[in-house]
């Protein structure tokens, strides 16, 4: 393995600091477990950062480093995977399968895409659509996939206005990674802030919780991004014009009808799938918890009779992959919190300002962290711990502190291999799709807008709903 100039800079740095955590005495107020679990954590940022090896391999050796030099027990490693969140995420792709069985997701694409009848309105439909889909797959790239047909439907119908095709393949994307904070279930992310916050202050953000604060964001942050990508990547006289999409237009490119009335899979898929969301929102009313809401609609949907999908079929659509990551994630979170490690590494840091001052760099840095950190839930990992633990120094509340963080790391666009649905959609065969030069012209403009967006909901409303600002 050759290393690049950066990564080699970037190892000596992180060896360094860890050979320095190692001499007794040289870092003051930092107990014997502090210093193993901060070089342990600086060890994993950087292997994420500038390491060929998996990043879930990655965290599994951080959390069993942690669990052999005893700073965490091997109970807090394995029982990171029975956590909630992991169950309400299993049984989120379980659901997902059983939907993607059936053609719902064509039938909801021809019956909003088709009533375009303009550009912009074709943008803002667009974004609507894949603002939804966040309830039923949970995960962006599974979004990603799930949308491709539909973007391949409006590239060939539009095939004679290529910077309109380009805009759109800008888009899809662009919404999906946007969107994703409007549920619970939206990315890995989510779940691991919320463990953050329940290991670290013991307050527990459900469902409806965030669906309460990150649906608005998620659709305000949606349309803005819309409009960017639109006015970023076509001009004036690629906007005018009609635009004419028909179901049958989306019906070439499904397997399943997409008009008329629907099948009886269909049909008890909808009617299933529209329950488990409707109990989610109203769990404060029946006090039933999301994963075991999740667990009943997963056994429904894969049982014999009323299912539309195997289970074991629908278990390989499990990133098993990304449940690992998070687990051994979280018990990095609780090595950070219970050995004061997260305390003294933000202790230097000067959090006398104001409230909005310090949302302000939380943000920013959570914008910029995937030039960094390209897994999102590797960002999280790495900044909400921190940003938890700098906001009671701050006199910030912690869970405004974590939300903001997490919303605002969802900005990955600058770079085709910043996020899987962006590389997704740029690598589109015989299609018009966009160029790095067009990623860093909407980054140029779309980043600082989500940075702000993000830092208005903080300060301004999520208060009116409940989350103070301290």
């Amino acid at each position: 393995m050759t290393l690049t100039l950066r990564q080699a800079a970037l190892w000596c740095a992180a060896l360094s600091l860890c050979s320095l955590l190692l001499v007794p005495g040289q870092v003051p107020g930092l107990s014997g477990e502090g210093r193993l679990t901060l070089g342990v954590f600086v060890l994993a940022t950087a292997a994420w950062i500038a390491g060929p090896v998996d990043d879930t391999y990655v965290a599994l050796g951080a959390g069993l480093a942690l669990t052999v030099t005893g700073v965490i027990s091997s109970d807090a490693l394995f029982g990171t995977l029975g956590d909630d969140t992991v169950w309400l995420l299993i049984c989120a792709f379980v659901l997902a399968a059983a939907v993607g069985r059936t053609g719902l997701a064509g039938r909801a694409a021809a019956f909003l895409v088709s009533g375009a009848r303009s550009v912009r309105q074709l943008v803002h439909l667009t974004t609507a659509a894949l603002v939804v889909t966040a309830f039923a797959v949970p995960a962006t790239s599974g979004r990603a996939a799930l949308a491709l047909p539909v973007f391949l439907a409006l590239a060939k119908v539009l095939g004679e206005r290529r910077r309109v095709v380009v805009m759109l393949a800008l888009l899809f994307p662009t919404v999906i990674l946007l969107s994703a904070v409007a549920t619970l279930i939206g990315a890995g992310a989510h779940l691991i802030t919320v463990s953050v916050l329940w290991e670290a202050t013991g307050e527990r953000i459900g469902f409806t919780e965030w669906l309460l604060l990150g649906l608005p964001l998620a659709i305000a942050s949606s349309h803005l991004a819309a409009e960017a990508v639109l006015l970023t990547t076509t001009r004036r006289a690629d906007r005018e014009g009609p635009v004419r999409i028909g179901a049958d237009d989306i019906q070439e490119h499904s397997d399943s009808p997409v008009t008329g009335p629907l099948s009886p899979a269909e049909a008890r898929c909808a009617l299933l799938l529209s329950t488990v969301v409707v109990l989610w929102c109203s769990e404060p009313l029946h006090q039933v918890p999301p994963a075991v809401v999740a667990l009943i609609g997963a056994v429904v949907a894969a049982s014999p009779a009323l299912g539309t999908v195997r289970m074991k079929d629908a278990l390989r659509t499990v990133p098993w992959s990304l449940l690992l990551f998070m687990a051994a994630t979280m018990a990095m979170g609780i090595a950070l919190a219970d050995s004061g490690a997260a305390r003294w590494l933000v202790g230097g840091v000067p959090l006398d300002v104001p409230p909005w001052v310090f949302l302000a760099v939380v943000t920013g840095v959570s914008t910029a962290a995937h030039l960094v950190l390209q897994s999102r839930s590797a960002r999280s990992s790495v900044l909400v711990p921190l940003v938890v633990a700098a906001a009671a120094g701050a006199g910030v509340n912690p869970v405004t502190a974590a939300l903001a963080s997490t919303a605002a790391a969802g900005f990955c666009h600058t770079l085709p291999a910043s996020a899987k649905p962006v590389t997704l959609f740029a690598g589109i065969p015989d299609t018009p799709t966009y160029t790095p030069r067009d990623l860093l012209r909407l980054s140029a403009v779309l980043a600082p807008l989500t940075a702000l967006l993000v830092l208005a909901f903080a300060l301004a409303v999520w208060p009116l709903l409940g989350v103070p600002v301290s």
